[in-house]
């Protein structure tokens, strides 16, 4: 059997539910991790994904901020959500994936925080706290990393660690989300889990990869200048089940876009 496993941050679940319809009528992932839902739990707009075809869903939000959800053909057990920094802040989510012809996967749906302009803890509060939740998340991972076998990790991680993750390794070295104190954080938080990235072991570099492209930009098709903050990553087991990978660069032309695109990812199990 096939499975799809889609993230994608949505910035704001319900302004921008006819995109995720879209997606899901498009593409139809297995399962679509969202990020930034920016929705209570009691208005999260269950009853459009039902209808939709995805009957399975589990969402932890709050009102203006954050939030995170999982949408699902096949069904889900909710697993244990983590509360990282000591903050109830709706980043993280996570679900047992059942298919009805093998093995449950573990999933891992999580929203790292952006961290501000300023890369440097002391002038802004916001990187220090995003520098302190990659800890923490690191430490999970080390803790677990025999459960992580069979489990996948997905989300905007808002870091793009590679070289050519970003349009301009040079450019952005001093620009918060490819730092390399936070490339650095990352790339050991993925080594303490045994997390394998599974977009780069299809499209390994120097292949420019790109899943963001700021609002700022009066012409983000021709400027390119995109970075890759949203991943999938395996457990080790499931390495030789990697099968292909999407990114769906044309849902940043669509009206009213997100400016995180979706990244889908397919294993054969």
């Amino acid at each position: 059997m096939t499975l799809t496993i889609a993230t994608w941050n949505i910035n704001s679940v319900r302004l921008r539910l006819d995109l995720v319809l879209r997606y899901l009528s498009e593409a139809a992932p297995d399962v679509l991790c969202l990020q930034e839902t920016k929705c209570p739990d009691a208005e999260f707009p269950r009853s459009a994904f039902v209808k939709a075809g995805y009957p399975h869903i589990l969402h932890r939000g709050m009102k203006g901020y954050n939030g995170v959800a999982i949408l699902s053909r096949l069904p889900l057990a909710a697993a244990e959500n983590l509360t990282l920094c000591g903050r109830e802040d709706a980043r993280h989510i996570a679900a047992e994936v059942r298919p009805a012809d093998g093995p449950s996967l573990l999933v891992h749906n999580f929203y790292v925080p952006a961290g501000g302009d300023i890369p440097d803890r002391i002038e802004n509060p916001k990187f220090g706290h995003k520098l302190d939740f990659l800890a923490e998340m690191t430490d999970w991972a080390e803790r677990l990393r025999a459960r992580h076998d069979r489990a996948v990790l997905v989300g905007d991680l808002n870091i793009a660690p590679l070289v050519h993750d970003v349009w301009s390794h040079k450019a952005l070295l001093k620009v918060v989300s490819h730092t390399p104190i936070e490339c650095e954080a990352l790339l050991h938080l993925q080594d303490s889990g045994g997390w394998i990235d599974a977009v780069r072991c299809l499209n390994p570099e120097p292949e420019k990869v790109y899943t963001w492209w700021s609002y700022r930009s009066p012409d983000w098709n021709a400027a390119d200048k995109g970075r890759r903050l949203d991943h999938i990553w395996v457990g080790p087991a499931l390495k030789p089940a990697i099968a292909s990978s999407s990114i769906l660069r044309a849902a940043r032309g669509w009206e009213r876009p997100s400016d995180h695109v979706p990244l889908a990812v397919t294993l054969a199990l």
